[in-house]
């Protein structure tokens, strides 16, 4: 085969482009782009000794590839970034999902407001970021909202300025109340600005403007006024100083570095502004080699800046890569302006890099040290169970349902320890009857187990362990689902406390085995406990929700399950569909139902507001 893929590679011509391996399924599992695809490709294929093990890994799975002719090495570039970021092969440096990495976005209206997305889009609006996960941009998104006192509710301005009374927000100091037509257009986009400019990293400047404005209101005797101005700056001082904000900035200097341990590697990217260190963020990456440094480097540069399309002035990495000059450029693309990659020898920025180096050791050692942990607690809980080895896969599942109405299931993974939050799956229980937590349990487990017969991906691959919310009954359910489906899977009730913590596990014959002495057991098994539980609950409320929704949107005339569908996926909730205008709604519905949905949401409002 070798011997074959190598003749076809020499046939290439010696022109830029991109190549891309399939497996014998056809499935992409690399993308590349050379300067010359003949000398590129056709290295695969020789001197097999000389390369590293993962690449040797790669080389031994291609059946075939197929090459893309650019017009040049840049465009080569261009295009590898986009279709690694379109099929996300295998052996390709893959970054954490897109959302891991949200922004702030502000819109461009005539009153914007803030909200938290995935990524940007070319839409006129502003963003912030990238942000280190959601939680983040959100905390910092709060708090910039509670400083300014700006709104956080789900109103329109200025179609609802007037129509109601200001909420509890603006009774109590959190919000300066825009919805009551106190705050002129002019006020609320300078209060806007000043967001801006502390999102962007500019808090010094803007902490002296306010102080400037603190002292001129002090001499025109509004005290009120100045004292909250004091608070405000005071606010914008400490947010400056604690980075709670301004991590999102966009920096002017990216240090990247990238340190391998064992067979994982860590890059650790710390973003400067102004010569001061606000934010990193790092990846993890298996299955990797000193030799891969380069390439580790390189991937999280293209897959990271190709998501967030905004470059700093200056990035330092700790080694030199391969296509350093057609990175400075490509970069340039993005900030549309002169970009410098460098490796940095002495002086400040060396000291950075090394901060960074320092930073990816000790994250490689961080999780070393806690996969240790994790994996000597799988050992104990495979002690005390009486398994034959450590469970790599266990799956948690929990019935929920509110008075025996809107049964649903969950199923929650650990993988060696860890929640493995994409492999989750949900059930809406469909034969068994309303309270039936034996036969929901049933129910769940066969579906389970049926599509992963059928070959379905994301139901494989079994797990080794199962633990049931509940107790012997439980067990003994799930038990006879298994023994039809010729499966032998260890399966344990989570007896629980009086705390709702699990105090033991119960097999089913009735046996317990405690695991409150095992403190390192008793935790892993109750934050699965206490996981799956979250996911049954919040399913089971969101389902219950959307049936609020659309029994409330149906009786409304003219409104169908396919109207009610397009306003869903146009509005999200119900609230919001209940401000929009009626203009808006006819960008989905017809306008006489349009109209329609507009008046019955103002003839409900008006029977709200009467005594």
């Amino acid at each position: 085969m070798y011997e074959e893929l190598k003749e076809k590679a020499l046939l290439l011509p010696l022109l830029p482009g991109v190549y891309i391996m399939r497996d014998a399924g056809g499935e992409i599992i690399y993308i590349g782009k050379a300067k010359a695809l003949k000398n590129r490709v056709s290295q695969y294929f020789s001197n097999l000794a000389s390369h590293t093990p993962k690449t040797l890994k790669m080389v031994s799975q291609v059946q075939d590839f197929e090459t893309i002719i650019t017009g040049s090495e840049f465009e080569a570039l261009l295009l590898e970034c986009a279709l690694i970021k379109k099929h996300k092969p295998k052996y390709n440096i893959l970054l954490k999902d897109d959302k891991g990495y949200p922004f702030l976005r502000l819109s461009k209206e005539e009153y914007p407001r803030f909200s938290i997305v995935s990524k940007p889009a070319e839409d006129g609006a502003r963003y912030f970021g990238p942000y280190g996960g959601r939680s983040g941009a959100k905390k910092a998104l709060d708090t910039a909202l509670l400083t300014f006192k700006l709104p956080t509710c789900s109103l329109k301005f200025p179609r609802d300025i007037g129509k109601s009374r200001p909420c509890l927000n603006a009774h109590i100091g959190r919000c300066c109340a825009v919805c009551s037509g106190k705050v002129s257009k002019g006020e609320y986009n300078r209060l806007i600005g000043q967001v801006c400019r502390l999102l962007e990293g500019k808090y010094q400047g803007l902490a002296e403007e306010l102080r400037q404005e603190m002292e001129q209101a002090a001499e025109e005797m509004q005290f009120e006024r100045a004292a909250a101005l004091r608070d405000r700056m005071r606010a914008v001082e400490r947010l400056g100083r604690d980075q709670l904000i301004i991590s999102g900035a966009l920096s002017d200097l990216d240090v990247i570095a990238c340190q391998v341990l064992g067979s994982r590697g860590c890059v650790v990217m710390l973003n400067y502004i102004g010569g001061n260190l606000l934010d990193k963020k790092k990846e993890f990456f298996d299955g990797v080699t000193p030799d891969d440094m380069g390439d580790l480097l390189e991937g999280f540069i293209k897959q990271y800046y190709t998501m967030t399309q905004r470059s700093p002035r200056v990035v330092l990495v700790n080694q030199q890569l391969e296509d350093q000059e057609m990175l400075s450029q490509w970069l340039g693309t993005l900030r549309k302006g002169k970009v410098y990659v460098q490796v940095p020898q002495r002086g400040e920025k060396r000291k950075q890099i090394e901060l960074a180096m320092e930073n990816a050791c000790q994250e490689l050692e961080l999780l070393d040290k806690r996969e240790q942990k994790t994996s000597r607690s799988l050992e104990l809980l495979a002690e005390i169970l009486g398994l034959p080895a450590p469970p790599q896969r266990i799956e948690g599942y929990d019935i929920s349902n509110l008075a025996g109405t809107g049964t649903v299931a969950a199923m929650a993974v650990m993988e060696k320890g860890r929640f493995h939050k994409s492999a989750y799956r949900r059930f809406q229980i469909k034969e068994a009857l309303g309270g039936d937590d034996y036969g929901s349990l049933a129910e769940t487990m066969d579906r389970r187990l049926k599509r992963a017969e059928e070959g379905d991906k994301g139901f494989l691959p079994l797990p080794d362990l199962l633990l049931i919310d509940g107790g012997q009954g439980q067990v003994n359910a799930v038990h006879q689902v298994l023994r039809e489906h010729g499966q032998n899977i260890p399966v344990f009730g989570m007896v629980k406390d009086d705390h709702h913590r699990t105090r033991a596990l119960v097999d089913g014959d009735g046996n317990e085995f405690g695991i409150r002495t095992k403190p390192a057991v008793f935790s892993l098994v109750g934050n699965l406990q206490e996981e799956t539980h979250r996911f049954a609950i919040e399913y089971q409320k969101n389902l219950r929700g959307r049936s609020v929704k659309e029994s409330t949107l149906s009786r409304i005339p003219g409104l169908g399950e396919q109207r009610i569908r397009a306003l869903r996926k146009k509005f999200g909730t119900l609230a919001a569909i209940r401000q929009c205008s009626e203009e808006e709604l006819a960008q989905v519905l017809p306008r006489n139902v349009a109209k329609q949905v507009r008046e019955y949401f103002d003839a409900q409002g008006a029977k709200e507001e009467k005594p």
